[in-house]
């Protein structure tokens, strides 16, 4: 039986013809080469890829230092270190914002507020690995997955960006007398449901698209 390569998130399929889509990332099937025992392309008309229109030499240094900053990103999986750190905060922000609800503890509720600020400065790292992993290495694909994670990450960032600022100019708004603690609460809440819907897709492009 053939394999079958997905040149976007690299998925694995057995069989005389690719799928009409990728299971993982849900990439169309033109998308897919076919590959052998040792995991390389079968040299196709199809599959050979078409030489760059752009000889320019003008930017050549540009081209090679950016190539090295994405290499090196991509090399040592930069993205994936940096994700774990909202992915591990996150949570344990809401928990202590609802411990600060419930037994109005205000040394928690700081704790939330100053992890906040730390997201804050660390967010543009992981969103800008993150980006060029989906460009570098996924190709840019506008599939329905990609298109998820990368509004779960803005949603993130812009509800980080909310809950900071709202807390900055009302310092008491998770106090036992605030009005708007549970509307606070529930943006933190937004903000939590889409990092674990992002961290989910994440793991599904990264384990579902191994060869099994």
């Amino acid at each position: 039986m053939k394999k079958w390569k997905c040149t976007v998130c690299g998925y694995i399929h057995t069989g005389e013809e690719p799928p009409d889509e990728c299971p993982v990332c849900k990439a169309p099937k033109n998308k897919f080469v076919e590959i052998d025992v040792n995991g390389e392309v079968v040299a196709s008309d199809a599959n050979t890829p078409k030489p760059s229109s752009d000889n320019s030499a003008s930017h050549g240094n540009q081209r090679t230092s950016l190539d090295k900053f994405t290499n090196f990103i991509l090399h040592h999986h930069v993205h994936p270190v940096l994700v774990h750190t909202p992915n591990g905060l996150i949570p344990v922000i809401v928990l202590f914002m609802f411990l600060g609800i419930s037994l109005q503890l205000q040394s928690i509720e700081q704790a939330a507020f100053y992890n906040l600020i730390f997201l804050i400065l660390i967010m543009p790292g992981v969103m800008l690995t993150g980006y060029i992993e989906w460009k570098k290495r996924y190709n840019g694909a506008k599939t329905a997955i990609f298109l998820a994670k990368i509004s779960c990450s803005l949603i993130v960032f812009t509800t980080i960006l909310i809950l900071t600022c709202w807390r900055f100019f009302d310092p008491n708004v998770l106090s036992s007398t605030s009005p708007t603690k549970w509307i606070y609460f529930l943006v933190a809440l937004i903000m939590f449901g889409a990092t674990g819907i992002a961290g989910l897709l994440g793991g599904k492009l990264v384990f579902n698209s191994r060869d099994k």
